[in-house]
């Protein structure tokens, strides 16, 4: 089983930039892959980045590749989010999420644990 705990996310003007964290519980948090999704307000909930277990494969959707970068540090049990050249359409809730292997996906249904999400809102 493992926990996430997402943060960093806030109101920021348009052509700006955010970090987001996610924290995670338990052992062995290199054998799991991680992504970041993001739901917006009357939307599905849809893949933004992923990184294998490694930290050696990273895969971003079209709409935020060249923007944003995903990363990871093993050793603190932690993934990041580095958002920059942020659009109002980024505004969303974004999840951190997990999946009982290390290789990375991009689809929803393959991850299995989920953090609470955190609000980033991008002004124009």
């Amino acid at each position: 089983q493992v926990q996430l705990v997402e943060s960093g996310g806030g109101l920021m003007q348009a052509g700006g930039s955010l970090s987001l964290s996610c924290a995670a519980s338990g052992r062995l948090f290199s054998t799991y892959a991680m992504g970041w999704f993001r739901q917006a307000p009357g939307k599905e909930r849809e893949f933004v980045a992923t990184i294998s277990g490694s930290g050696r494969s990273t895969v971003y959707s079209d709409s935020v590749k060249g923007r944003f970068t995903i990363s990871r540090d093993n050793a603190k049990n932690t993934v990041y989010l580095r958002m920059n050249s942020l659009k109002p359409e980024d505004t969303a809730v974004y999840y951190c999420a997990a999946r009982d292997s290390a290789w990375a996906a991009s689809e929803l249904k393959r991850y299995a644990y989920w953090g609470q999400g955190t609000q980033v809102t991008v002004s124009s």
